[in-house]
C-alpha cells in the first residue's frame, strides 16, 4: 500500500484521525480540488488511516498545491 492518501476531509480532521490511530505524518497538504493529501511514515499507518476513512479515500485524480507542509 502507498503511504500517500488523498482524503475527502479537512486538514485538522485528518491530523486528529492520524493521531488517534498513532499514524505518524511525513507530509500533509490541502488539495485544491478539496480534501487533504497526507503521506504517512509507514504503510501500517497508511492502512489504518485508509480503513478509518473508508469511502472518503479519494481514488481519482486530484489537484494539488505547489507546496507541501512538513509535520
Amino acid at each position: 500500500m502507498s503511504r500517500a492518501l488523498n482524503i475527502d476531509a479537512e486538514h485538522d480532521h485528518v491530523v486528529a484521525t492520524c493521531a488517534k490511530h498513532k499514524a505518524s505524518i511525513s507530509a500533509i497538504e490541502k488539495l485544491l480540488s478539496g480534501g487533504t493529501r497526507v503521506v504517512l511514515m509507514n504503510g501500517e499507518g497508511a492502512a489504518a488511516v485508509a480503513k478509518a476513512y473508508g469511502s472518503k479515500v479519494l481514488t481519482g485524480p486530484v489537484k494539488r498545491t505547489s507546496s507541501v507542509k512538513m509535520q
